[in-house]
Order: structure tokens, then C-alpha cells, then sequence
């Protein structure tokens, strides 16, 4: 699947996992489920999945040690309050609520889709299935002659302003998905433009949801093109833009699959604990690009720019501390791929990422990384199309090496 499919149809963290699902399998990936006895295999693919919206995929190499990359399925968006619709006249409304930080301005007046996963009746009980209407919603917005001050001092109120435009006259939400019963549902309102390319020689690429899924989608064709000397172990969690807090979102499910794999191996208590101790996680998160508009948002001697190589992230909300960033630069050098260093504006705290609950949970030493992009959180956002390609090859590279405990590298 190319990167620009991957994004268009990656309305949800539904529709991302689906896609790395489909990924995995046509490169013979074999799906396990947790709680039953796995009969693992070294050089053996596997995948886990929970929830339909999270998947992690490991290889087993030779090595007894977890070198692990995690991303987040989900995006900022708008969630579906149930299938209530407002009426005002003869017109209806989607009533919806934020999800994550969206920029919310940048979500009017654009072709915007329905989508999520419907949970439908079936003989034995509920059944689960995906969905994304075959139209488009859209945020309409007041009137400059209306509302005068919006350039200078735009207000929303949630609850009024950001409810999508659905139909006239009569509608039903369901209805209009499936033909089946529906129970519940888990819908989202998500941009509906397609990817494309800016700039004089097409070096960017904008599109919704470049955070992160070109961390997911990078992640997913690294392990599919590495050649795992340790346990290579890519986990992509859904809830990330809502606190990590759910049964999916948790790093707690990655750390379930990797007990899995240690159960099936055999590893006494020891060697769990040296698979972890002597590992390595890539936290793999979008970060901010210096915005030429406003350069005086960003530190002043730390400028990231679009095209410039992967960002390592240094903040006290990341994860990277001394060791784990000179062993992913020792890294980077190795495999000759450009890297710059991440410092935010010491007035501004910027966002958060998998880092530090990931390193929490699991006890192993973590490094937050990303591609530089600008717009982050809007429903259009923009990043240097060669800083998905370094990416990825740092990802390969990581996977595919060794790293000791006292950071030591061997490539593979």
C-alpha cells in the first residue's frame, strides 16, 4: 500500500488498523491471539491486534532482546454523540464532541466523511464492522458580514459551532451506513481531502493525519523490510490524542504481547528482564517544524526544518534522555541518514507522545523521535516528502540492528 492510499483511507484508528492488517498479512505475517499458547518460531512473523484499532507485529531474530517501535493509530477529530441528530428548521446536525487537540478552525468549510466502525446485531451476538459514508458533511462557517472580528478574534463554542451539517429534512444516521441493526457505534467526523504534493518541486506533502500515521505507515514497512537481529517489535496503539488511558491506548497491551512472546520462548524471569533491560524503544511522534511565520514560537538556536532528517525530541514531556538519543544518533551516523535535534521555546511546554508512559511501563530506555511538520492538528497538515523516505530507512536500520545494553551497535 503507498503512503497517499494509506493516509486517504486512514479515517480512523479503525481504518489504520485494518490497513496494517492487511499489510502484515500479505507479507505472511501470522495473526496470534493473546491468552492462547503460541508456538513461536525464530524468523517467524506474528501480529496481535485489540480492539480493532491497535496492532503490534513482531519478527524474532537470533537475539534475545526487544528493540521496539511504537506510534498511535488515532487522530484529532470530532466524535459522534450517538445517532441524536439537531434540528434547526428544516436542517439536521451532527451532534459531536473533540476529540484530541484538533485545530478546530481549520475543520469548516471542507468535504468531511462519516466514519468509524458500526457494532451490528447478529445471530450469536454483536459483530463488529467498518464504516465511512459515501458523502460528504461539512462545518459551514458564520459569515464575515455576520461576525466582523472573526479574523482577529475567533470564539467557538463546541457545542453549536462544530456540528457538522448532515441533511434537510428527514435522515437517519445508521441508516445511511448500513442496511443492518445497528447497537452502538464508534463514529468520527475526519477531513475528507485526498493527499497531494506542494511546492515548486513537489517536496512536501500535505494531507490529515500526517501525525502519525506516516509513523504507523513508516513503522509497518520497516519491520516488513528489516532483517531482525533481536526481537523486532512494532506496536501501533490507538488513544494516544486522549491520554493513552483505554485498554487499547496502554502500553500495557504491548507490554502483554512482549510476555507472550517471552512465555513462548521459554525465558526464565532473568532473561525477561534482560530482554527488556538491554532493549531499546523508538517512540515515533510527529514534532513541530520552525514555522516561518513565527519563528520566535521555537528555541532560537534549534530550528527543525521540512527536509532536514528525523527530529530526536528533548523536553522533560519526552522520554530521551542522554544515552538513548547519542545511541540513536551513533545509529543514524552509521546507517548515513541526517538527524536534528528537537528543543521547544523554553515558554512553551508542546505535546506529549507514548515516550514517557511507554518507558514507565515497561522499564526500557527510550528515545523520542518524529518528522518535522508544520499545521500539526489540523485537518490539513504539511511535511517534507524526504523526511518520510529517512524515516523509514532509520526505522529499517533500527530494527534490523543490535543495540547492547552499554550502546553498543552492531548494524544488520
Amino acid at each position: 500500500m503507498e503512503l497517499k492510499e494509506f493516509l486517504n483511507s486512514g479515517y480512523t484508528a479503525y481504518h489504520v488498523a485494518a490497513n496494517v492488517r492487511t499489510m502484515l498479512e500479505e507479507q505472511g505475517f501470522a495473526e496470534l491471539t493473546l491468552g492462547d499458547s503460541w508456538d513461536l518460531e525464530v524468523g517467524g512473523s506474528y501480529f496481535v491486534t485489540r480492539n480493532d484499532s491497535s496492532v503490534v507485529a513482531f519478527c524474532l531474530g537470533q537475539r534475545s532482546v526487544f528493540n521496539i517501535v511504537v506510534s498511535h493509530t488515532d487522530s484529532p477529530s470530532f466524535k459522534i454523540k450517538g445517532s441524536k441528530l439537531v434540528q434547526n428548521d428544516s436542517l439536521l446536525r451532527l451532534n459531536t464532541e473533540k476529540y484530541g487537540g484538533a485545530l478546530l478552525y481549520s475543520y469548516f468549510d471542507r468535504p468531511l466523511k462519516v466514519a468509524g466502525r458500526l457494532m451490528v446485531e447478529t445471530e450469536e451476538g454483536v459483530e463488529s464492522m467498518l464504516a465511512v459514508s459515501d458523502y460528504n458533511v461539512v462545518i459551514p462557517s458564520l459569515a464575515i458580514h455576520l461576525n466582523r472580528d472573526a479574523n482577529e478574534h475567533p470564539f467557538l463554542k463546541l457545542q453549536t459551532d462544530t456540528l457538522p451539517l448532515f441533511a434537510q429534512g428527514q435522515a437517519d444516521l445508521y441508516e445511511g451506513l448500513t442496511d443492518r441493526k445497528v447497537l452502538d457505534a464508534d463514529l468520527y467526523v475526519v477531513p475528507a481531502t485526498e493527499a497531494f504534493n506542494a511546492g515548486a518541486h513537489d517536496e512536501f506533502l500535505c494531507s490529515a493525519r500526517l501525525d502519525n500515521l506516516t509513523s504507523v505507515y513508516t513503522s509497518v514497512c520497516a519491520m516488513i523490510d528489516a532483517d531482525p537481529q533481536d526481537i523486532a517489535v512494532v506496536a501501533c496503539l490507538d488513544n494516544e490524542e486522549i491520554g493513552s488511558c483505554t485498554r487499547q491506548g496502554t502500553p500495557r497491551f504491548l507490554q502483554q504481547v512482549l510476555n507472550g512472546i517471552a512465555d513462548a520462548l521459554g525465558y526464565t524471569p532473568t532473561e525477561r528482564d534482560f530482554a527488556a533491560e538491554n532493549g531499546m524503544v523508538l517512540s515515533v511522534d510527529n514534532g513541530h517544524a520552525a514555522h516561518p511565520a513565527h519563528p520566535e514560537k521555537h528555541d532560537p538556536l534549534y530550528h527543525c526544518r521540512l527536509n532536514g532528517g528525523v527530529i530526536i525530541k528533548h523536553h522533560v514531556n519526552y522520554a530521551t534522555d542522554g544515552l538513548t538519543s547519542a545511541v540513536f544518533k551513533r545509529l543514524m551516523e552509521e546507517a548515513e541518514l541526517p538527524y536534528q535535534d528537537l528543543y521547544n521555546n523554553s515558554e512553551l511546554s508542546g505535546g506529549s507522545t507514548l515516550g514517557l508512559v511507554t518507558s514507565r511501563e515497561l522499564g526500557i530506555k527510550v528515545c523520542d523521535i518524529g518528522i518535522a511538520q508544520l499545521a500539526m492538528h489540523s485537518a490539513c497538515e504539511t511535511c517534507g516528502v524526504e523526511d518520510v523516505d529517512t524515516m523509514q530507512r532509520a526505522l529499517t536500520a533500527f530494527l534490523s540492528s543490535a543495540i547492547a545494553g552499554n550502546g553498543n551497535i552492531t548494524i544488520g
